[in-house]
């Protein structure tokens, strides 16, 4: 059996100590990976507005982590999106993404739209193969050359 067979999703919010761990974790690496331009990012990325996050677990073991919050009034956006450096490679970002896209269209929310930073190639590899278009820069984003912006449809009733 794969791991990917026993990673296990749990949905939760911001205040999961879990996803909390996880996600400074992430603004580590990303810190290293986008250099000077870490602070322009890191204030978009507060906790404080997230409300909807999922943590993946292989056991008891947190080892990666996903969220997202209401973009406009049928889109979200994607954010937080992390997988330990031990456990990528194996689907589980994969598996993450899948599990906010099925938890924002029960919620009514018809696209999903998100960015990612230039230095970061293996989320815009799973992002395009995952089905997202690569959309003009959005809000905060515009004019920010390292920044790419995506977007996918979830339902067919978007118009």
């Amino acid at each position: 059996m794969s791991l990917l067979n026993k990673i296990e999703i749990k949905r939760s919010n911001s205040s999961d100590r879990n996803f909390i761990n996880l996600v400074q974790l992430l603004d580590k690496e990303l810190a290293f990976r986008d250099g000077d331009e870490h602070a322009f990012y890191a204030q978009y990325n507060k906790l404080d507005k997230i409300k909807h996050a999922v943590i993946a677990y292989a056991g008891q073991i947190p080892v990666g982590c996903g969220a997202f919050k209401a973009f406009e009034k049928d889109k979200v956006e994607i954010k937080r999106m992390f997988v330990l450096e031990n456990h990528r490679n194996m689907g589980i970002a994969a598996l993450i993404l899948d599990s906010l896209e099925v938890w924002a269209k029960e919620l009514g929310y018809a696209a999903a739209v998100l960015e990612t930073g230039l230095m970061q190639p293996e989320a815009i590899g799973l992002y395009k193969k995952s089905g997202y278009q690569l959309i003009p820069n959005y809000g905060q984003y515009v004019g920010i050359e390292n920044s790419l912006c995506f977007h996918k449809v979830l339902t067919k009733e978007l118009k």
